[in-house]
């Protein structure tokens, strides 16, 4: 076995992430899929990630923020881009610039888009969010003809063009939560109002889908759906299984130091694994500062030795230790934190599971010391 040039990677199976495009484009028949890669492609690393889906079908990208954007732009990217966290003070003359769409989900964000759009001589393609009941971005129901007005006058102009009304679930990943079905009937009555109102049409896309709606609630797909987290291969309803999709990254190390301690060897900060016996330790280079949560002391589990180990003591910045008995265990050894499980690894969901938290989170953490190595 080959190991990392470096103390850690992720390593980040493109084809997987075409293949789970793929399969999501497959479950929406008749819808543009728009994948989200916000967040490094959840980790994945933006251009290669944004690339391979791409290829596996992908008509668009989304984004959180416009500097995601333009980094694609820069890279070579082409696609019709979507970004919808727009503080302000966010350069949307260079988006507009750089043909990136844009969402607004208040009145004084389309007159900075118009703006804008003016200073740049280039219309704003402009998604216009309305919250049927996520209670974040979007403009709330009695608000929503405010803003349609808003948007029609400035489209009257000439500085923005309608080309998307968009929402976003609460509950989608809680099958049969009554949620559901409150804020797809919300999004269909904000979808009749906008009609009324002339900011309709076959030209606008209709989207509220994520990931989890993308697999199981046909009726949410409209015009287009926007998978994030299941286009990396982890499943958004793991309690229905894993839908055929199949994890893109494996993170692994290599063993930086072996010793043997006598029994009662306090391991770690605040000696929270104490040893039951001579042993051998394992130390593994990479901590919370590399995206492995404090919390997995001695908790989460890793493949070390062609057997799990439980990480003994306390997760620190840059390191922990593993306990592997009288196991042989030698410097350079490779250690997987997570992966696809086909060596019998732990998976990002069983460390999800194991920490109380979801799989976004395990391999959104993962930070910059460890290289991307793309297979």
């Amino acid at each position: 076995m080959s190991f990392p040039m470096t103390p850690a990677e992720a390593r980040v199976d493109l084809s997987a992430i075409r293949e789970n495009v793929a399969l999501l484009r497959e479950h929406a028949p008749g819808a543009l899929t728009m994948v989200a890669v916000k967040a490094d492609a959840y980790g994945h690393g933006l251009v290669a990630g944004a690339r391979a889906c791409l290829e596996g079908g992908a008509e668009r990208l989304g984004t959180a923020y416009i500097r995601e954007a333009l980094e694609l732009r820069a890279a070579g990217v082409t696609a019709p881009i979507l970004s919808w966290i727009l503080p302000p003070g966010e350069p949307l003359d260079d988006a507009l610039a750089a043909d990136v769409e844009l969402s607004a989900g208040a009145p004084w964000l389309v007159d900075a888009i118009a703006e804008a759009a003016g200073r740049t001589g280039r219309a704003a393609r402009l998604h216009l969010k309305v919250d049927t009941g996520n209670g974040r971005g979007g403009a709330a129901a009695a608000d929503w003809p405010v803003l349609l007005d808003r948007a029609l006058a400035r489209q009257a102009e000439g500085t923005v063009e309608i080309v998307g009304l968009w929402s976003h679930f609460a509950c989608a990943d809680i099958p049969g939560h009554p949620s559901i079905d409150v804020q797809l009937d919300a999004f269909d009555e904000a979808l009749g109002v906008a009609e009324k109102a002339g900011a309709g049409g076959s030209h606008v896309i209709r989207h509220i889908a994520n990931s989890a709606a993308n697999l199981t609630l046909p009726r949410a797909r409209y015009d287009m759906v926007r998978p994030g987290i299941a286009a990396y291969g982890l499943s958004p309803i793991p309690e229905l299984g894993d839908f055929g999709l199949r994890p893109a990254m494996t993170l692994a190390a290599r063993i930086a130091l072996v010793k043997r301690v006598p029994a009662d060897s306090g391991v770690s900060y605040g000696h929270l694994y104490v040893t039951d016996r001579e042993t051998t330790l394992g130390l593994v280079p990479l901590g919370y500062a590399d995206g492995v949560l404090r919390h997995a002391t001695n908790r989460a589990e890793v493949l070390a030795g062609g057997r799990r180990r439980r990480i003994a003591g306390r997760v620190c910045m840059d390191q922990f230790v593993i306990d592997v008995g009288e196991d042989p265990l030698a410097e350079g050894d490779e250690v997987i934190l997570f992966g696809d499980g086909s060596q019998g690894e732990p998976t990002a969901q069983e460390w999800a599971d194991s920490l109380g938290t979801i799989t976004h989170e395990i391999v959104t953490r993962i930070g910059s010391r460890v290289p991307r190595v793309y297979r």
